[in-house]
């Protein structure tokens, strides 16, 4: 009887499958490039008495948009319109010097001073009429509104679907259907070809079988003994390594109740760290800022630029989380005032040393001079942030030791310092030869 090996069969019909279905799904289907959204009004149209928006609108932020916003009320009302509601030769007046028109007891004047609280408004006596005519020009603008398209979606996310493309599901569900026909086919032919098989009078020749690889360690006692002792040591190297870690936290972002982004304020802003953190020159502690201080510039700053937005964090995300701060202090943005209800912020705290070891923020910062990117990293460019260093024992003494004293501005300690130098034979000292090792320092 003749015997033919059989024994790689399926695992043919297994590759010939998978180079099938990689062929058979490289170019299903192909989508229409995405159609371009309509484009917005020409911003050089002019409004009123023909002034140049795009021009405007240059204006509008440099001079105005501290106090005012085109369609919400911030320090001063909000001006959208506001060439429509108003004489534009009066507005000229206005703006070049309004006190100057209230003082001439202007009715209009008079009555918008007080309508506005009798909140002072900046003379303006630089911008000539073509200029508050541009300015004008902007603030007529109407107000874009996103185009509704049937099912709820805007016609720039419905323009990419359109064309007859096939979905991504139906996709999925035709290859699953044919993988499934092809792996049926495969168990079909394999039968058919074990019945010609049998019919012809070919058997198997079956594979020798061989000593389980488990087996055969286990026999072998040398190999278990080996084994044994090399499980044993990665053990413990392992659990060394876990119980050092416990208690560092390096690498650990919390996300915040409100977010707030080191990225924009100390980088793009270049928002010195001691405006927010005042007490790190003259504390132990560095401190959470008060919301007051956030308020400083977010009375009026209610909004952030577009050009701020980022793929993941949109402009209507940084907008909302300046809502909770609003929310927090008891802020009505309408009113521009506040309204007396408060909330608490439950920070999350991110830089957390055991109480046994002492720290004194001021000693480093105003001291020593240490920079914050020294200890906490690249913040400025964080927007969300995390603690870079380990704060480690190992990691505080490393930098004692390397570390160099600064003698510069220090005459009191002049002479010890160039009597220790002398001792140690260094021109500079570092803060471990100061004593910056001994455990009295940080543990008390």
């Amino acid at each position: 009887m003749k015997k033919v090996n059989f024994i790689h069969l399926r695992s043919k019909f297994a590759l010939l499958l998978l180079v099938f279905l990689l062929t058979f799904s490289t170019t299903l289907y192909s989508q229409d490039a995405p159609a371009e959204t309509p484009t917005e009004a020409s911003a050089d149209v002019a409004a009123g008495a023909g002034g140049d928006a795009a021009a405007g609108e240059a204006l509008f932020k440099a001079n105005c948009a501290a106090c005012h916003k085109l369609d919400k009320k911030a320090v001063g009302p909000a001006l959208r319109g506001v060439g429509e509601k108003f004489d534009r030769d009066w507005l000229y007046k206005w703006i070049q010097n309004s006190q100057a028109l209230i003082a001439a007891g202007d009715a209009q004047a008079v009555k918008l001073f007080e309508e506005n609280n009798k909140a002072v408004m900046t003379a303006f006596p630089a911008l000539s009429e073509t200029d508050i005519d541009n300015i004008l020009a902007y603030t007529d603008q109407p107000k874009a509104e996103p185009v509704a398209v049937a099912g709820g979606e805007t016609a720039t996310s419905n323009a990419g679907n359109d064309g007859g493309s096939v979905s991504n599901s139906i996709i999925i569900a035709a290859l699953a259907l044919i993988f499934l026909l092809l792996v049926i086919m495969l168990f079909l032919v394999t039968n058919t070809l074990k019945r010609i098989a049998e019919a012809n009078g070919v058997v198997y020749e079956e594979k020798e079988k061989r000593t389980p690889i488990w087996k055969a360690f286990v026999q072998n006692q040398f190999l278990v003994l080996v084994f044994s002792i090399f499980l044993l040591l990665s053990a413990g190297y392992f659990a060394y390594g876990y119980m050092m870690q416990v208690g560092v936290d390096q690498g650990y972002a919390p996300v915040q109740p409100i977010h707030y982004s080191h990225k924009i304020h100390a980088g793009d802003n270049q928002i010195d760290c001691n405006f927010c953190h005042s007490s790190a020159r003259k504390s132990k502690h560095s401190g959470i800022p008060s919301l007051n201080v956030c308020m400083n510039c977010h009375k009026n700053i209610s909004e952030v630029a577009p050009e701020t937005a980022t793929e993941e964090y949109s402009k209507e995300f940084y907008d909302g989380e300046i809502a909770k701060l609003y929310k927090a202090v008891g802020w009505d943005p309408a009113e521009q005032k506040y309204t007396g209800k408060t909330e608490p912020v439950k920070w999350v705290r991110i830089h957390n040393l055991p109480d046994f070891a002492y720290f004194n923020h001021s000693q480093h910062v105003t001291v020593a001079g240490i920079a914050c990117q020294t200890c906490h990293g690249e913040i400025q460019e964080m927007e969300i942030v995390e603690q870079f260093a380990p704060l480690t024992m190992g990691w505080c003494i490393n930098c004692h030791r390397e570390t160099n004293v600064n003698l510069a501005t220090n005459e009191y300690y002049a002479k010890i310092h160039e009597e220790l130098s002398k001792k140690y034979g260094v021109e500079k000292l570092t803060i471990a030869e100061m004593g910056g090792l001994e455990c009295g320092k940080c543990h008390y």
